[in-house]
């Protein structure tokens, strides 16, 4: 039990960090939250600095990888503990997969920011990519092809996160464990509801398309 607080507590204080916040802050003397979309993610802070968005993009992916990594570590030093083998690598993969959650959750919902965050895509790629690898990997292709083609970035988020529980059990890496399923499907759907905004505009014809540069 005491392990599963560490993990908890350590993915919420890693994924809440608002790297795009603290560098548009610091490098520019500008609240991000108040230019463009609002939003304190890689796609907002490059409308005004592509450089610092990259920044933002590695980090934020940064912070959701570590998250998983730090489970998955504490896992292996506990496993010992656990009573059968089998039994220790399906836990240590569902608490991977919660740890990876939690970081998503803790950079939609940062304490230090009023719990107003960001939108998840770049936590959830960098903590899953520990996960399903291979799944990550279709997913950032379908993310590219769709922005291609139609340039919009929320399109192609919502388009990648949306397949990529379908994709996960098509390939079957859950690690036979179906909550690690659950979690990755609870991940993806508030990933899509945090873009609820840009569905309406999607909808309604009013998204803008993604321009580097320009506010």
């Amino acid at each position: 039990m005491r392990f599963f607080l560490i993990i908890l507590a350590r993915s919420y204080l890693s994924g809440s960090i608002p790297f795009g916040y603290i560098f548009v802050r610091v490098f520019q003397g500008q609240d991000v939250r108040e230019s463009g979309s609002g939003n304190i993610g890689a796609t907002n802070v490059a409308r005004s600095s592509p450089l610092l968005g990259l920044f933002t993009l590695l980090l934020d992916a940064g912070k959701g990888l570590l998250a998983v990594a730090f489970a998955k570590l504490l896992c292996g030093y506990c496993s010992p503990s656990l009573p059968e083998r089998a039994t220790s690598a399906a836990v240590c993969a569902a608490l991977a997969t919660l740890a990876a959650l939690v970081a998503i959750c803790a950079h939609m919902f940062p304490i230090w920011l009023k719990f107003k965050g960001g939108k998840g895509v770049a936590p959830g790629l960098g903590s899953f990519a520990l996960i399903a690898p291979k799944v990550v990997l279709i997913a950032v292709a379908i993310f590219i092809f769709t922005l291609i083609v139609f340039r919009y970035v929320s399109l192609s988020s919502i388009a990648s996160v949306a397949s990529f529980p379908l994709l996960v059990w098509l390939l079957h890496e859950y690690h036979a464990t179906p909550t690690v399923l659950a979690l990755i499907t609870i991940s993806s759907f508030m990933i899509v509801l945090k873009h609820h905004k840009n569905i309406q505009r999607l909808l309604a014809g009013t998204e803008p398309r993604f321009q580097l540069g320009h506010k």
